[in-house]
């Protein structure tokens, strides 16, 4: 079986992510997606992004990659390094790389595909996507859409892929 690594994330113009764990803005279509496109998939996560989380992701295989070792919760599995979060998704047909910053940073170069959701403002935080090298991956989709609301917030569902 051939696996097909991809990274998730929803992120600003200026490629902020999140500030103090959490997330900036609610898009409850990006909510959706991602959970429709992680359903029944092996989810990587970075401990304080596993820490954002209220509880382990239902119906996903929730690894979480942390250089502590004595790391415990219940419902996850604790690897300490991306290597050894991806042997634990041999036999997933796409797994998925769902944050933060560091650990997309780390497998950026690795990955298929990116499912990224762009929020076309810039925010501040502390966590930020890496830049998508254009040399590597090739836009292949864009699903634009509008928050309807006071602030009126345009983003797009892109997908990217390897070249």
């Amino acid at each position: 079986m051939t696996n097909e690594l991809t990274i998730i994330a929803a992120a600003s113009n200026n490629n902020v992510i999140g500030n103090n764990n959490k997330l900036i803005w609610h898009i409850p279509k990006d909510l959706m997606r991602f959970k429709e496109l992680t359903l029944k998939h092996a989810v990587i996560m970075g401990r304080k992004t596993f820490e954002s989380l209220p509880n382990p992701l239902p119906n996903r295989l929730n690894i979480v990659v942390t250089r502590n070792t004595n790391y415990n919760h219940d419902g996850i599995i604790v690897c300490k390094s991306i290597d050894e979060a991806l042997t634990h998704c041999k036999n997933d047909s796409q797994p998925f790389i769902i944050g933060g910053g560091e650990i997309y940073s780390q497998t950026i170069e690795l990955v298929d595909k990116i499912e990224l959701t762009r929020v076309y403002r810039d925010y501040k935080g502390d966590a930020f996507f890496p830049e998508i090298p254009e040399e590597k991956f090739k836009l292949i989709k864009d699903d634009a859409h509008v928050l309807d609301g006071d602030e009126k917030i345009k983003y797009s569902f892109l997908t990217y892929i390897k070249k």
